[in-house]
């Protein structure tokens, strides 16, 4: 299928239905309220507002579905009275369900027949444990069912030149694992964030703290290695003394491109989340897929006697949506 096309499975999916939308403003949720605005039945944007979201995220999202047309409403959950900010590695997954919980309780009261959320199929390959949430939940994720991308969704966005907010992932993020979330860190890390963006003209900016360092991320290395910049940049991070101002030289990119090892027939990808082998048989049975697939506990997918790149690669992504991972 070409770009066009799945964009078109995607609005005969949602057509003429009543939908509520996971709507965070972001890339992949923009496009859902976008498509959902032109064919579904009065679909509604819900956003949650945890409190650990960059600043600008919430008036950023009001603005977008202001723009399309859609009603628009805002759960406030103050993530830092709940156990979320101890930072455990099952974060994401307890920060996901306790979202959509709420949400879950807004679609109903506003009679929609199901919620539709941005999650595509390079998020499959990602270590995201809250995607369970959406399968214990029934959530819908047409961009999955129609094998969209992250890379074919920035870039129909590009050419319908349909605005997106660029910073819309939990500052919970910018900590390590079981470090404590407060409200100082996370408000002293997004001014880091927002000055670098200031000084550089990047659009896109991550400030990770590690214990006693900060490691900056940016989407274009270009305008962040000037010297004035970069000192600008550490003296501004080196305020209160840390030991070290770390510059990330892997830029951050959206492109989601899924790309396998693929070699004379053969090919081999690690996952990077451990599978459970048992529930993502289940789900292939019960969704009739048969495939020569091995797939492994530790994340391992493998096959053999392929005839080419395009047909290794099409039975791995078909497979991908009915894989279940374990946290």
């Amino acid at each position: 299928m070409n770009l066009q096309e799945k964009i078109n499975n995607v609005k005969n999916f949602i057509k003429d239905k009543k939908i509520a939308i996971s709507f965070s403003g972001g890339a992949d949720s923009t496009l859902i309220a976008y498509l959902a605005a032109q064919v579904s039945d009065n679909p509604i944007a819900i956003t949650v507002d945890n409190k650990i979201m960059p600043e600008g995220f919430v008036e950023n999202a009001k603005e977008i579905a202001s723009e399309f047309g859609l009603k628009h409403i805002i759960i406030d959950i103050d993530f830092f009275k709940s156990n979320i900010i101890l930072n455990n590695p099952n974060r994401c997954f307890l920060c996901r369900k306790s979202m959509y919980e709420e949400i879950k309780k807004v679609a109903s009261e506003n009679g929609c027949e199901f919620i539709v959320d941005g999650t595509n199929l390079s998020d499959l390959i990602q270590d995201r444990p809250g995607i369970l949430i959406n399968y214990e939940n029934n959530i819908q994720s047409p961009f999955v069912k129609s094998q969209l991308t992250s890379e074919e969704i920035h870039k129909y966005l590009d050419e319908n030149n349909i605005q997106y907010s660029k910073s819309t992932t939990c500052m919970a993020t910018r900590l390590p694992f079981k470090t404590e979330v407060t409200k100082e860190e996370i408000s002293k890390i997004d001014s880091y964030e927002k000055f670098i963006k200031e000084v550089s003209g990047c659009d896109v900016v991550k400030v990770r703290k590690y214990y006693d360092s900060y490691v900056c991320e940016v989407d274009d290395l270009d305008k962040i290695t000037d010297t004035n910049t970069l000192k600008q940049i550490y003296d501004k991070l080196n305020e209160r003394s840390n030991k070290k101002i770390l510059l990330n030289l892997s830029s951050i990119k959206d492109n989601g491109r899924i790309i396998i090892d693929y070699n004379e027939g053969t090919f081999q990808y690690k996952l990077p989340y451990n599978i459970n082998i048992e529930n993502t048989k289940k789900e292939l049975e019960n969704n009739s897929i048969t495939t020569k697939l091995e797939i492994r506990k530790n994340g391992i997918v493998k096959g053999n006697n392929f005839n080419s790149y395009k047909e290794a690669i099409n039975e791995f992504i078909t497979i991908l949506p009915y894989i279940r991972r374990t946290i």
